[in-house]
């Protein structure tokens, strides 16, 4: 490299470490890959015909197409003829933030009422995860956050990137394919007091068991004695029981206890909107002085992280919220989508059943919601895969919105198989 010195032309000579960029990244290595796209991965190179996908997170129709409900079609239509230029963007997205909690905590709320929330846009639920994850990490640095065991896998990848530490409490029973509600209460007794929680509201991912109305009512006097803070990661409001209200039945008993809590929403199942990546992160506050700070710090970090989202997104659910004509529709089609997941649960049952399977299948139509902990081992996950081109994430949890009624019965008899072929190996052991 030359450089002119004093109208000299002289060589700059650099050290070996700067004259070459070969090294800049050689001590990066690949991040491990995410259960679920590995699932999604593997079932697309599979070039099987009657091949099936249960890793999927997202809503299917009948035929195992994606579905668009009515709703947000007409709420398309009618977006078209507004004149985006004349909306007041601001009140939009402040609109689109008190429809969401109200969806959360109920219409006649006195949170909403007051005034008493700070509420703002985000990229989806995981983007509402990351934004309460940061804002944690910035006004209690010092603290933990505690999450179900199993819960989604990526709930651990946003804390540990916001630096916060992740410790589990018990939740799933292996044993009863049930909630381990006794070992929860003791976790949640056990933990420093103003410990941050995350807990799923309904249709728990990836088990799909729930707390009862009653048990509810017992973890929050529990979080109340301990000051606890709740965080509830909803992303699949409506599945559990196919009302909204319903599936929100944990939020407004927290609230009643008196509560200050933080929510994740996302309309990416529930109104199909998978690719817009639209949802809102709310947290309760008891003055309108702690909302105008708390909205004031979200909306900082938000701009730091991601900016802003698109606005077509925010417009769409708001109008699809605060439309009386279009979200009775929206509450309609999530009943029959629940529904269409009931009954492929109930559906799987019995195949199963009739097989003459040793095993007890109850668990499938006691659990709720999206997914299925079928209780598979990771051994028999893969002859699924191997022997039948049937996906599934490892540990067993199957996505009854991949379970159609032109695949329920070929599903069964592989489930069957694979069971019945460790159950024979474990005689054959025994002997």
């Amino acid at each position: 490299m030359w450089r002119c010195i004093n109208g000299r032309i002289c060589r700059r000579y650099l050290s070996t470490s700067c004259a070459s960029a070969r090294g800049w990244w050689d001590h990066v290595r690949p991040a491990p890959k995410d259960p679920i796209f590995s699932v999604n991965e593997a079932f697309l190179a599979d070039p099987f015909p009657h091949k099936i996908n249960l890793g999927m997170g997202t809503y299917r129709d009948h035929d195992g197409k994606p579905f668009i409900p009515q709703c947000v079609r007409d709420a398309e239509t009618k977006i078209r003829r507004c004149k985006l230029e004349e909306l007041n963007t601001s009140a939009v997205r402040s609109k689109f933030a008190e429809e969401c909690v109200k969806l959360a905590y109920g219409n006649d709320s006195s949170v909403v009422r007051d005034g008493l929330f700070a509420g703002i846009p985000a990229l989806s639920g995981t983007g509402a995860c990351r934004l309460f994850a940061e804002f944690q990490r910035h006004f209690y640095p010092d603290s933990q956050m505690y999450l179900p065991d199993p819960t989604w896998s990526n709930h651990h990848n946003i804390w540990k990137q916001a630096e916060i530490p992740v410790k589990t409490f018990h939740y799933y029973n292996p044993d009863t394919k049930g909630l381990d509600f006794a070992a929860l209460l003791n976790d949640v007794k056990n933990a420093p007091d103003c410990s941050f929680f995350l807990l799923h509201p309904c249709a728990h991912n990836p088990t799909g068991v729930d707390p009862t109305e009653e048990q509810w009512r017992e973890i929050s006097y529990q979080f109340k004695v301990k000051n606890h803070f709740p965080f509830f990661d909803m992303a699949y409001q409506g599945f559990s029981s196919g009302d909204l209200d319903k599936d929100a039945t944990a939020l407004r008993i927290f609230l009643e206890d008196g509560h200050l809590i933080g929510c994740a929403q996302s309309f990416a199942k529930n109104m199909g909107l998978s690719e817009h990546k639209v949802g809102c992160l709310s947290v309760l506050c008891q003055s309108i002085k702690q909302v105008a700070a708390l909205k004031s710090q979200l909306q900082l970090m938000s701009q730091a992280m991601y900016s802003s989202i698109p606005f077509h997104s925010i417009l769409l659910v708001t109008m699809i919220l605060s439309n009386p004509e279009i979200e009775a529709l929206w509450r309609k089609e999530i009943k029959v989508m629940a529904k269409r997941i009931q009954t492929m649960r109930t559906t799987l049952r019995h195949c199963l059943e009739n097989l003459d399977s040793s095993f007890n299948w109850e668990h499938i139509t006691s659990q709720v919601g999206m997914f299925c902990f079928s209780g598979l081992a990771p051994d028999q996950v893969k002859q699924l895969e191997k022997m039948f081109h049937i996906y599934m994430t490892p540990d067993g949890r199957i996505s009854m919105a991949g379970v159609t009624t032109s695949n329920v019965d070929y599903l069964a008899n592989a489930i069957h198989h694979v069971t019945r072929i460790n159950e024979e190996a474990l005689r054959i052991c025994s002997i």
